[in-house]
């Protein structure tokens, strides 16, 4: 039996305030699939991502997101589908007066996940899976921009999530640490998570080939992927 997609957006418009910045978008994200979304700073990349995880209503058109319809999300339902998604940021978002395993049990805690011991069995978990396993006692500061996203990447597995929604990961590394942020991003796939990847990286695209999508002139396109 085929499975259900992680996500699927019909004749969707992505709306900020009074401004419609994407109409008539249609996509779709299956399981264990990867998808660049590409195009220009302001084009709506950050937009749709944050249609996705409630942050902005969908207001027109059908979507699903990892089993909610988020034309009819209550607000109530918000923390429960965030629970549903890993969201990575380009800006790492870490609390940087606690160490790297504060900042996880902060989230499980704001998740409402209190057992310490299971708790601490998931950190270690996430922190062995983005190879970090001996660095949780350090603070946000003392680590790498690289080894920051890798964090971050740690916060986003802690629920084990069916899809990642990553925004510009690898925006403040260096090519080095891009490339490297990219292998873990495969093995996660690999793995069987969904991940959807907004970027203006194009060197990537070459060296790490998926499906893509442009966003362009308030339209959301399938382009043809070159690979090397």
């Amino acid at each position: 039996m085929e499975k259900s997609p992680v996500l699927s957006l019909r004749n969707a418009s992505i709306v900020q305030g009074s401004h419609r910045v994407l109409t008539d978008v249609n996509l779709e994200v299956a399981v264990g699939e990867f998808i660049y979304v590409i195009g220009a700073t302001g084009s709506g990349k950050s937009s749709l991502l944050k249609t996705l995880y409630a942050d902005l209503p969908l207001e027109s058109g059908e979507g699903r997101i990892v089993g909610y319809d988020l034309r009819n999300l209550q607000e109530r339902d918000i923390p429960y589908l965030r629970r549903q998604l890993g969201i990575v940021f380009q800006d790492f978002q870490l609390l940087m007066d606690r160490s790297v395993r504060d900042n996880l049990d902060f989230v499980l805690r704001a998740t409402g996940q209190m057992n310490r011991s299971e708790n601490d069995d998931r950190i270690d978990n996430v922190l062995r899976r983005v190879g970090m396993p001996t660095k949780g006692h350090k603070m946000p500061h003392q680590l790498s921009g690289g080894e920051q996203q890798r964090v971050s990447i740690a916060r986003a597995l802690l629920n084990d999530p069916p899809l990642i929604l990553a925004d510009e990961p690898t925006g403040n590394l260096d090519p080095h640490m891009s490339e490297e942020l990219m292998h873990l991003l495969e093995e996660i796939r690999a793995s069987g998570r969904s991940i959807l990847m907004a970027t203006h990286d194009y060197a990537l695209l070459l060296k790490f080939p998926h499906a893509t999508y442009r966003c362009a002139n308030g339209t959301l396109a399938s382009t043809v992927q070159r690979t090397l």
